[in-house]
């Protein structure tokens, strides 16, 4: 039994050694995209490397340092998650069709139940319709752009709003 189970799992390693996710691989990882807007107007794109107490320092094809005291506001750039919530809604939407199909009783009539299956469509369609509407907009609402904005702020929000960002930070127990 031993030799069969030795076998498997020789087969089966290096195959999952290939499929595991890149969370799992030693690649480092990434911090935010932000979009850094300054007081006199202009912005500046990059990635948030780290958050220095008076300072961010930016990825923007080199390291940049960039003084909190400039800074109006930090938007942090999002993935739109619709197709994702399309997909979660899309198949809510089934489910809810497969239980209300389920819940339907047995007719004998052959009109009755053809109006009883015309029923059913017209159910799926709204409840896979309204899962799928309801998951875009989740997903549209779950990758909306978060602004900080600095300017004006009193020091404890600013603290709060820099370990905000050093979360989001490639680097993040710079000092």
């Amino acid at each position: 039994m031993k030799r069969n189970i030795g076998g498997f799992a020789a087969a089966v390693l290096p195959s999952l050694m290939l499929v595991l996710p890149g969370s799992l691989s030693a690649r480092e990882r990434r911090g935010a995209a932000i979009v850094i807007t300054f007081k006199d107007g202009q912005s500046v794109s990059g990635e948030l490397k780290a958050v220095k107490p008076d300072s961010l320092l930016l990825f923007v094809g080199k390291d940049e340092t960039v003084d909190l005291a400039g800074i109006r506001s930090v938007r942090i750039v999002r993935r739109s998650r619709a197709l994702l919530g399309a997909v979660c809604g899309f198949v809510a939407g089934v489910a809810g069709t497969v239980i209300y199909a389920s819940a339907q009783k047995e007719v004998e009539d052959p009109w009755t139940g053809l109006w009883q299956g015309i029923g059913v469509i017209g159910a799926g369609v709204v409840f896979i319709g309204s899962g799928t509407g309801v998951g875009i907009g989740a997903g549209l609402l779950a990758g909306k752009d978060k602004t900080i904005r600095l300017e004006g702020r009193s020091e404890p929000e600013v603290a709060r709003a820099l370990a905000y960002l050093r979360r989001k930070a490639r680097i993040r127990d710079i000092k």
